[in-house]
């Protein structure tokens, strides 16, 4: 009987050893966070894992909270853009609790966790997309589109928000889906549609533009060189007409008598072609010329004169 009651005692005093350590400490595991509550009102936070005191129920509690990053996707947002088109987003956000007193008297639980984030992301989505137009969602101009500084603005108003209410860190929200509603797709279409045509315009007008630019500089080039080529057959002219003038002085010096029947020959020979007929007095310039040769002369001249009508007839019969 000594026996049984000594091990009743020992039982007893596991028993009381045991509920004593649970009732007095808290294990918080690792990804978790806690609360410990006293009497229903938040005494302080753990957010490091290990062993803690705390007094047994019903004087202290402790609420445990999954401290792990958590996903929670938002729920379709028809939203307007500055440009009064309709646009319609999913997006997705991660997050988890920085601030677990925070977190627990403002929310209490993940899935009005999660509610609350969605509220947000809606909130601060239809707040930044009225600053931008729909070109900057969808475009064909790859500097119009600013999908990343909207989705970062969306980011830093929830981020902002989620912390200061709700003791949660939200560390990323990014559009997930983005579509439009189904009478607003002609219009994006016309608009694309437009985009398209205005840089093929561009494109024309920079092409025409560059074919100006090089006819232009192709008749610069060429009025240079045909000024350069007159400029330099008027040198050639010059040079002839200056040669000739001094051949014929020339001529003058050596032997008036000669330069003058040249002369006088050359007018009269410039004067008439074969179908001429002419009736001239033969003591008249230039004709006198006639009166003045001796007649072995004039039968030369003649003969010269019929020779080069003869040849200049076969060549032209030629």
């Amino acid at each position: 009987m000594k026996k049984i009651g000594f091990v009743k005692w020992i039982v007893a005093g596991v028993l009381v050893l045991v509920l004593g350590f649970f009732g007095f400490t808290a294990e918080v595991r690792e990804g978790e966070n806690a609360v410990i509550t006293r009497f229903g009102a938040a005494r302080a936070e753990v957010t490091e894992a290990g062993l803690y005191f705390k007094l047994p129920w019903p004087f202290e509690n402790v609420v445990k909270y999954d401290a792990r990053n958590q996903y929670t996707e938002s729920a379709y947002l028809e939203t307007l853009t500055k440009d009064k088109r309709n646009v319609i987003f999913q997006s997705f956000a991660v997050w988890n609790i920085e601030d677990p007193l925070k977190y627990h008297t403002s929310v209490g639980n993940s899935e009005l966790a999660a509610k609350y984030v969605n509220d947000l992301i809606i909130n601060a989505t239809n707040s930044v997309m009225g600053n931008y137009k729909m070109s900057n969602l969808v475009s064909l101009d790859e500097e119009e589109l600013m999908i990343d500084e909207i989705e970062n603005g969306i980011f830093e108003r929830v981020k902002e928000h989620a912390l200061s209410q709700y003791g949660i860190k939200v560390m990323d929200v990014s559009i997930m889906k983005l579509s439009l509603p189904e009478n607003n797709l002609k219009s994006v279409f016309d608009q694309m549609t437009k985009d398209r045509q205005a840089a093929i315009d561009v494109i024309s007008s920079n092409g025409q533009l560059e074919a100006s630019k090089i006819m232009y500089e192709a008749e610069a080039e060429a009025a240079r060189i045909m000024a350069e080529g007159v400029e330099k057959a008027a040198e050639i002219n010059a040079e002839t007409e200056k040669l000739v003038a001094s051949i014929y002085a020339e001529a003058q010096a050596a032997n008036i008598s000669l330069y003058k029947f040249l002369t006088q020959l050359d007018t009269l020979m410039n004067s008439v072609n074969e179908n001429t007929t002419l009736i001239v007095k033969k003591d008249e310039y230039p004709f006198d010329i006639f009166g003045s040769l001796p007649d072995d002369l004039l039968k030369k001249v003649a003969v010269a004169v019929a020779e080069n009508e003869a040849l200049d007839a076969s060549k032209n019969a030629g």
